[in-house]
């Protein structure tokens, strides 16, 4: 993957981009691109990008443009259909002069135009400057795995992979939180595109295209997710031993396309659990040798997977590496973490993840393989299995029996919402008589989430007390939602929000990139999406059992014991590595009652009452999942204010690089 940023004048009387922004903005995307940088710029706008080199190492640098010098590209990603793509366009009278996944974009373009997006197989982000027609073109993926900023500013439009880029290219940007963008995140999780943390900034959704050729600005969806009908013919015929056979051959075509295409090594990540091992296999199985697998394992035996993992290992063969992680460790690295999350965190497992990124570059590797997606597509979730006893319940609210199905949920937490059967069905019996209404199954989470907000200072609860976040959203879910299946439906809701704006985000894209490394997902491949898509909930979540067909479809690939193990989702510790003795003295600063004031988002009061419980309760494994979560909330939102609104952000010196500069009609490098 790479970095882009750029500027757009959008007007006659706007200034030309300027070159020491360019540079700026190159410098602040130096972690996503070490290895080259180039730009073009004519009187309208400028390109950059900054370069990690995974395919035609030699041939592939960017900006680059189409065979008739009209349409210029700066583009993150991986393009894996190119091949195809390439002999299409090539049969159609098209000229190509590098072997580059990104040339084949431009020709594509120049043949088909907009329509071009649907046909890529991969994952971007990609910006396009039609030079004749001036009409810039900005893209993301169909799941939003890469990230695509903007904002505008006295007459330009400023564009960047990351939004340290956009306020390193304009320190005149003003720098703030956004109220509305802090509301989501206390309640989704993160910010849900367009919305971004910081006012004024706003992302491309996933699978949206926006073009903008003066000041006209168009935008719309390319893609979203689709069901079949509730009580479609296919769905009751369909027999779980061909959909097996299907996701099992998908998965191979999907695997193969990211572990053969690329022009250095590739890697693969393994968590322990089902997705990553089946992965690891199926890229082993494509190259014809064992891929080298990275692990977390953590000090802390609650969250330890090493004995699957090093089973899964040894079946593969390969080498193998660790990193040990404890409490320490995260709260070391945690700011870190954030100024790449550029969002509020509400958990600490990016952190090791961060840590898990640096340890595969050092060992030479610049792409890894991983599992994220497969819970989303094929309902891994124990969000999924709660709706449907919650479903199943409103149709008896009286039932005692039905509510303890719970019991069931949730067996790897120490402190599970379900351990206190009274709690657990107050807790979850709420809402039962809105089973049907959108959003239902995510109902428990966004009303965990949004309880943080007590935190928030008295001003800003007063600002944002007539706003509903989650009447907003469900608002914009399509009509024919209400005609899928419920289980279809809350796929749909996490793939919308939790997937993209967090979990790619803070988990998967920032913190593979801030150490240099790409990350490939297979359970992300389109056609492994629309083929999920297409099977019955049943073959997907079998009772309560979750990805019955995926298990099913891991048979003789993977070792049994992982694939019928409980699952057990990727954690880490939360507010216990901030509060015991030897924390380190960031902690302390970002809390203070002047950190807080200046920041305007959390009541200091409410704040001291939360640090001195968890301090009080650090030895006695008595936090709460939400005094946990309510911790690691405030530290991250007050570690984000503090190094990208009340510090310009700190970039390395900018470099001169190679330019395409049409405004003074030259080229100089």
């Amino acid at each position: 993957m790479c970095g882009v940023a750029g500027i757009l004048s959008l007007s006659a009387g706007a200034p030309p981009p300027s070159l020491e922004a360019i540079e700026r903005m190159a410098a602040a995307l130096g972690h996503r691109g070490p290895d080259g940088t180039g730009a073009y710029r004519d009187a309208s706008c400028a390109l950059v990008h900054t370069r990690l080199a995974i395919i035609d190492l030699e041939g592939g640098a960017q900006p680059l443009c189409g065979e008739e010098g009209r349409i210029w590209i700066s583009f993150n990603g991986e393009i894996l259909n190119y091949v195809e793509l390439r002999e299409e366009l090539v049969a159609l009278g098209h000229r190509f002069e590098t072997r580059s996944d990104t040339e084949a974009i431009v020709h594509a373009f120049e043949e088909w135009g907009e329509e071009a997006i649907p046909r890529f197989n991969g994952q971007f982000a990609l910006a396009l400057w039609d030079a004749r027609e001036k009409e810039l073109v900005l893209a993301r993926d169909r799941v939003g795995i890469l990230p695509l900023h903007w904002t505008e500013h006295r007459g330009q439009l400023w564009f960047a992979s990351e939004v340290k880029a956009l306020f390193a290219g304009n320190p005149e940007l003003p720098r703030a939180l956004d109220p509305e963008g802090l509301q989501d995140a206390l309640t989704f999780w993160a910010p849900l595109a367009p919305r971004t943390a910081f006012r004024g900034v706003r992302q491309i959704p996933p699978g949206h295209v926006r073009r903008v050729r003066g000041n006209s600005v168009r935008e719309r969806a390319y893609w979203q997710p689709a069901f079949p009908r509730r009580g479609a013919p296919e769905l009751a015929n369909k027999r779980v031993e061909d959909s097996a056979r299907e996701v099992r051959s998908a998965l191979e075509r999907a695997t193969a396309l990211r572990t053969l295409r690329a022009d250095v090594p590739v890697g693969s990540y393994l968590s322990g659990g089902l997705d990553s091992s089946m992965v690891a296999a199926l890229g082993a199985t494509a190259r014809g040798a064992p891929l080298a697998t990275f692990s977390l394992r953590f000090h802390d035996a609650e969250y330890d997977e090493t004995p699957y993992q090093r089973q899964m290992a040894a079946a593969l063969g390969g080498e193998h590496r660790e990193i040990h992680i404890g409490r320490r460790d995260i709260a070391r690295v945690f700011p870190d973490v954030v100024l790449h999350a550029e969002r509020p965190l509400l958990r600490t497992a990016p952190a090791p993840l961060f840590l898990l990124s640096r340890l595969v570059r050092a060992s030479g590797i610049k792409v890894v393989l991983t599992g994220e997606g497969a819970d989303e597509v094929f309902a891994g979730y124990d969000l999924f299995r709660e709706a449907r006893v919650r479903r199943f319940w409103s149709r008896q609210p009286g039932s005692s029996a039905r509510p303890a199905l719970l019991q069931r949920l949730y067996p790897y937490l120490a402190r599970s919402p379900v351990s206190r059967p009274a709690a657990a069905r107050a807790f979850f019996g709420q809402d039962l008589g809105d089973a049907h209404t959108r959003g239902f199954g995510h109902g428990p989470r966004w009303r965990s989430a949004a309880a943080l907000q007590r935190l928030l200072s008295p001003s800003l609860r007063d600002l944002l007390a007539a706003r509903d976040p989650v009447a907003e959203f469900v608002a914009t879910l399509p009509p024919q939602f209400d005609a899928w299946e419920p289980l279809a439906q809350d796929q749909t809701v996490e793939m919308r929000t939790l997937l993209s704006d967090y979990l790619l985000s803070a988990q998967g894209d920032r913190m593979l990139m801030a150490h240099s490394v790409e990350g490939r997902f297979p359970f992300l491949d389109p056609d492994v999406i629309d083929l999920a898509a297409r099977l019955p909930s049943r073959h997907k979540l079998l009772g309560l059992q979750e990805k019955h067909v995926l298990k099913r479809a891991a048979r003789g690939l993977v070792p049994a014991a992982i694939i019928d193990r409980t699952k057990q989702p990727f954690r880490a510790p939360d507010a216990l590595c901030f509060v015991e003795q030897g924390s380190p003295d960031w902690i302390g600063e970002v809390i203070s009652e002047r950190a807080l004031h200046d920041a305007g988002v959390f009541d200091p009061a409410a704040v001291g009452s939360l640090t001195r419980k968890c301090r009080a309760n650090a030895n006695t494994a008595q936090l709460s999942n939400a005094d946990n979560m309510a911790l690691v909330t405030v530290l991250s939102t007050q570690l984000l204010h503090e190094a990208l609104v009340r510090k310009a952000p700190d970039i390395a010196p900018p470099r001169r690089f190679p330019l395409i500069d049409r405004l003074e009609g030259m080229s100089h490098g």
